[in-house]
């Protein structure tokens, strides 16, 4: 094999796994939020699961794009990790289609599709409109490239006829046990070393096809691309958090029971395989006993994925909920405190594929940012009224260290965001990145608002200065009272659907705040002068209440970023 074939074939490999990525995105920027609805509401119980998990992943041509989707769910609580082991059974089988695309490619002469593919392509994407349409044309067009060189580079090698390969594989006894688990092994690193089943299927196909391989060696191949698959995301979900690890296990044990299971009728049932594709020839109109041998082993192959993964599928959607219980009792809890040990939760670095996946896993970790400043509020609340010097002492140590995870969830998620919108992206996407990033901003100035006030908290405390007089407690708490009422509206919005959200609410009570600052703010100078309580006292009270009044600024700027709005427009 000369050295310009061999990178022919890599380049033809290389053409065809950006083409499935370059499609995958573009379907994704064309139908993201659709999607991503139709995962959310049309999982109501196990089989609509598999259904909706089939049709996305088909639809998405990428079943990692539709785990990350499912997973981000089961975080945000939309999804139990039962619906989601559900939708990833269904993932397995809609991923099945690319193998069908690719023993039609190699089965009709596509080439003729290529360049007006490119041509109607560039033409769609310099008109703006349709520009998505012109990406997933561009990769179609990519793909259909990758295989036509794919098959006329296989044609030129010659496999079939090359003594050194075939003399490879007549090496081993295709009877034997041990040459299906050592192509099963071969298959899983392939995968895993390529991050990409798509290329190890093209690569099965080219030597079957050929006749370099049986098929049955091939069959094994593609047996271990469905662990090695497996075996990436549960490595990209070792730095998730609980939930995303038992859902990546849950995948990994779907495909490891199916290799099981099918090992022990492995030569019968792709005796049935190549039954049932005679069969379905035959009934078409198709002369199967005369058809090329090129043909009909790339059409064997796509069967017998897909027939595994329906199989598979068919025996277990019964036993999801001992699934369930295996994963999590595999898997436990970890035992720190979460909420006190900074960690991003939905982030995960090389578990997104795409950047619109990726937005919405930043938008998963802007909510918990979110909750988590109302919770540090909840505890300035609390540290204002403790008398007691350890839990005081204790509670302001935890207020402090929540101020240092504000402050690193906000550079963590930022800097995800940038290197996101390095991608080409959606208008509509660059907007909300641009939203995002205002909003990680003010979420971290209500965190620096919280903290100003357990410092002033703090320093009144050690200063031994004279407590509060009942009145001004009462204010501080009505003011508190105010200030996480808003929070409240916030974290509403955030987590929820802003169509339905009615912003007029947070301006309302933004405004009670205001109004009641500047009462307060004259009431003091007055009591200040009756001598009800101190000038210093006076300081420290009106300083919480001027934090409070600018935390309620900071929660209304994080509504406006978020609805896209400013106050003066509603």
């Amino acid at each position: 094999m000369s050295v310009f074939v061999l990178f022919k074939l890599l380049g033809s490999l290389a053409l065809l796994m950006f083409g499935m990525k370059a499609m995958s995105e573009a379907l994704q920027k064309m139908a993201g939020p659709q999607l991503r609805h139709a995962l959310g509401a049309m999982t109501t119980n196990r089989f609509t699961g598999l259904l909706t998990g089939t049709i996305v992943t088909a639809s998405v041509q990428s079943s990692t794009a539709t785990t990350v989707m499912t997973v981000s769910f089961v975080n945000a609580g939309l999804l139990t990790l039962a619906q989601a082991i559900s939708v990833i059974m269904g993932a397995n089988i809609g991923t099945t289609l690319t193998a069908w695309i690719m023993a039609l490619g190699t089965s009709f002469d596509i080439s003729v599709a290529v360049y007006p593919g490119f041509f109607l392509g560039i033409i769609l994407i310099y008109l703006k409109k349709h520009r998505y349409v012109g990406d997933f044309l561009f990769g179609l067009a990519f793909l259909l490239l990758g295989l036509t060189t794919l098959k006329a580079t296989g044609t030129d090698m010659d496999l079939g006829h090359n003594q050194a390969v075939t003399a490879f594989f007549s090496s081993f006894d295709p009877n034997s046990f041990l040459t299906t688990l050592v192509f099963l092994l071969l298959g899983g690193v392939m995968t895993f070393c390529v991050q990409s089943s798509a290329a190890v299927m093209a690569i099965t196909m080219l030597l079957c096809s050929t006749g370099a391989m049986p098929i049955y060696q091939g069959i094994a191949l593609v047996l271990g691309e469905n662990i090695g698959t497996t075996v990436t995301s549960n490595l990209a979900a070792l730095s998730a958090n609980t939930q995303a690890r038992r859902a990546a296990l849950a995948h990994m044990f779907f495909n490891v029971f199916g290799v099981i299971w099918i090992l022990f009728v492995f030569h019968w049932f792709i005796d049935g395989v190549i039954w049932l594709v005679d069969y379905v020839g035959n009934a078409m109109g198709k002369d199967m006993a005369n058809m090329a041998s090129n043909e009909k082993l790339n059409f064997v192959l796509a069967a017998f994925h897909s027939c595994f993964n329906v199989i598979n599928a068919g025996i277990l959607i019964w036993f999801i909920p001992q699934i369930e219980r295996f994963v999590c009792w595999v898997i436990k809890p970890k035992k720190v405190d979460e909420e006190e040990d900074f960690r991003l939760h939905f982030i995960t670095a090389g578990f997104m594929k795409t950047p619109e996946l990726s937005v919405l896993e930043a938008q998963k970790e802007i909510v918990s940012f979110s909750e988590r400043m109302q919770r540090m509020f909840g505890m300035v609340r609390e540290l204002l009224t403790e008398k007691d010097e350890q839990k005081f002492a204790k509670l302001y140590s935890r207020i402090e260290k929540y101020e240092n995870i504000s402050d690193n969830m906000e550079i963590e998620i930022a800097k995800y965001l940038e290197s996101v919108s390095d991608a080409h992206l959606s208008d509509d996407t660059k907007g909300k990145i641009r939203a995002m990033l205002r909003e990680i901003s003010e979420l971290e100035s209500i965190g620096d608002a919280c903290f100003n006030m357990a410092r002033t908290i703090n320093r009144k405390v050690l200063g031994k200065q004279e407590h509060f007089t009942d009145r001004q407690y009462e204010h501080m708490h009505q003011m508190m009272e105010l200030t996480d009422q808003s929070l409240t509206q916030m974290n509403n919005l955030m987590g929820g659907r802003k169509e339905s959200f009615n912003v007029n609410r947070t301006f309302n009570i933004e405004n009670e705040i205001n109004n009641y600052r500047n009462q307060l703010k004259a009431q003091n100078i007055n009591d200040v002068n009756n001598h009800e309580y101190t000038y210093a006292v006076g300081t420290i009270y009106m300083d919480i209440i001027g934090e409070c009044e600018k935390l309620g600024d900071y929660v209304v700027n994080v509504v406006e970023a978020r609805m896209g709005t400013r106050q003066k427009d509603v």
